[in-house]
């Protein structure tokens, strides 16, 4: 059994990545909205309230870093496919969660941009050339990648966070219609 806060387990990248294994990274980013918007979907303010684990973020503040962190990913592909090996940004993630917009903004608001995010991310994806992927950036918190193993890491992070929410729900005993996957409140 994972942790709360690992329930996926911790991120382990594919060391040699095949074409098969680039699509199907593809595949799980296109994706991530949608399965995103259908777990949070049905969740009253109070359960968007709720922590994913004791001393974590709340559901609220999960919708809301994805979002974040997904546009700063954005921007490190797009640098490193038009700069040599350039220094990535960093952010306070754990910062950015206590700032008013992560407490007042509906979730609705990070699943439109996540949606939009996603889909330029996706096609910008597939435009590249294999060696592309190749290309480098250094991110001050895990150093030197390329694109191939920066895709992974963004790939997993997405569901990462959800399988927290998902691990929440279930601990919560919040029912799941089982017509759409989607939790509902009794």
């Amino acid at each position: 059994m994972h942790s709360w806060a690992y329930p996926l387990g911790t991120f382990i990248p594919e060391e040699q990545p095949t074409a098969e294994h680039r699509e199907q990274w593809m595949e799980d980013i296109a994706c991530i909205p949608d399965l995103l918007r259908s777990t949070v979907r049905n969740l009253t303010p109070e359960q968007l309230l709720t922590p994913y684990r004791p001393g974590g973020w709340n559901v609220r503040q999960v919708v809301h870093h994805l979002a974040d962190n997904d546009m700063n990913a954005y921007i490190r592909f797009k640098r490193a496919l038009t700069e040599n090996a350039p220094v990535a940004g960093s952010y306070r993630e754990d910062l950015w969660a206590e700032l008013g917009d992560y407490q007042a903004t509906p979730v609705e608001s990070s699943l439109i941009l996540l949606d939009s995010l996603h889909q330029r991310f996706v096609v910008l994806l597939r435009s590249l050339a294999p060696e592309q992927f190749q290309r480098t950036f250094t991110s001050p918190t895990h150093g030197e990648m390329t694109l191939n193993t920066a895709m992974q890491r963004y790939a997993w992070h997405g569901r990462h966070h959800i399988a927290q929410i998902e691990s929440l729900i279930d601990r919560m005993g919040w029912v799941k219609d089982t017509s759409s996957g989607n939790p509902t409140i009794l």
